[in-house]
């Protein structure tokens, strides 16, 4: 869960293979150097050092790297790794990917038997770092550019930062609706698309299960029923729907992340006055990483100016890198409801009764863990 995102190919193989948090932005990132005093905010400064200034220091503090990054699939974040190692070749990074939900339990596990494996978290699951922040497990550093994030995609005493934006909505073939015709959730419960569409288990992910509620309370249970109707095929990863629709299985797929950049035989359904979702996929050092400067320098890079203009989706954390034409700033769209998910994400007791309110209506979650069953200490 998030992501993020590894989507180094556009959504090519599918919108929720864009999930992986590297992927929201590929580009390697060249060294800049600052030459200005650091802007204060909350408590402390941002970073100064350039990014081959950390590179440095991270090898002479051992060049090793261990990050869990939430996602769909094992391969999900190899574009991350390839950018990072073409950038900083004689760093040891290991990327681990699984469902942010089974990664932050892990961390928790780990804490608790005093045997902590990552340097850097990459979730999905925003109330953990909240939690975490509290509990003292947080190293509270500002890289360079944390000024410049969106204020709600970071912790202001720096706890946590931002470090891609994610969307989820649904998708659909363009060619199968209509060239002139723009879908809304209202269309997928007409019955000319019975059979036809795939979507990842709302109560399986808690970014499509937000998805979904924002669904059923803007348009009623009536029509969550007659979704359940609809002969839909669900399946485990939010990657599935993009895979669907992208391999021509199924012309709709709900539940997945996403693009509106440039032309795609795929429409992304974004359209005002129809929910969708968006988040910023947090990112943090533990306190406690072994690798302290080289998980400072993956995220200045995953933060840096030329990674953010890499976006698959063309959506940043950053305030001052502009979208594509066509496209807003992701929080400019008050459809995307990018402040409600963090409050719907806190309020642990809320997000069980939907999933198993809509367990009623689409049935048990069926199907092994897409990123594979990783243990207790993947990548130790």
């Amino acid at each position: 869960m998030s992501g993020f995102p590894s989507r180094r190919r556009l959504l090519a193989t599918g919108a929720g293979a864009a999930l992986g948090l590297g992927a929201l932005g590929t580009a390697p990132a060249s060294a800049t150097t600052s030459s200005t005093s650091p802007r204060r905010t909350g408590s402390g400064g941002e970073e100064t050092r350039s990014l081959d200034e950390l590179y440095r220091a991270a090898l002479a503090e051992g060049g090793k790297l261990v990050v869990y990054a939430g996602g769909d699939t094992p391969t999900q974040q190899d574009g991350t790794k390839a950018a990072f190692k073409d950038r900083f070749p004689e760093i040891d990074l290991t990327l681990i990917v699984d469902y942010s939900k089974y990664h932050d339990v892990r961390v928790d596990n780990q804490f608790a038997t005093d045997t902590l494996v990552p340097d850097v978290v990459q979730f999905q699951t925003l109330q953990d770092f909240d939690r975490w922040k509290r509990q003292g497990r947080l190293l509270h550093y500002k890289p360079a550019g944390f000024s410049k994030v969106y204020d709600g995609f970071k912790d202001p005493q720096g706890a946590w930062v931002a470090t891609g934006a994610i969307a989820f909505s649904f998708l659909y073939d363009t060619a199968a609706a209509g060239s002139t015709r723009a879908l809304t959730p209202l269309d997928l419960v007409a019955p000319e698309w019975k059979g036809r569409i795939a979507s990842s288990y709302p109560h399986d992910d808690d970014a499509v299960l937000y998805l979904y509620t924002l669904y059923a309370r803007t348009y009623g249970w009536d029509w969550v029923a007659k979704l359940a109707a609809q002969d839909v095929q669900f399946a485990r990863g939010s990657n599935s729907p993009g895979d669907a629709v992208f391999g021509g299985q199924k012309p709709i797929g709900v539940g997945t992340a996403g693009s509106a950049v440039g032309s795609s035989p795929v429409t992304f359904a974004i359209g005002a006055g129809h929910p969708f979702m968006a988040w910023g996929q947090r990112t943090a050092v533990l306190k406690q990483a072994r690798n302290s400067t080289a998980a400072k320098l993956f995220l200045n890079w995953q933060l840096s100016l030329e990674h953010q203009q890499g976006s698959f989706n063309g959506w940043s954390v950053r305030t001052d890198v502009t979208p594509p034409a066509g496209l807003k700033q992701i929080w400019e769209y008050p459809n995307a409801h990018v402040d409600g998910f963090p409050r719907f994400m806190a309020d642990r007791a809320e997000v069980e009764r939907w999933k198993q309110t809509f367990a009623l209506y689409f049935g048990e979650v069926k199907g092994d863990p897409t990123p594979g069953v990783l243990g207790l200490h993947p990548g130790a």
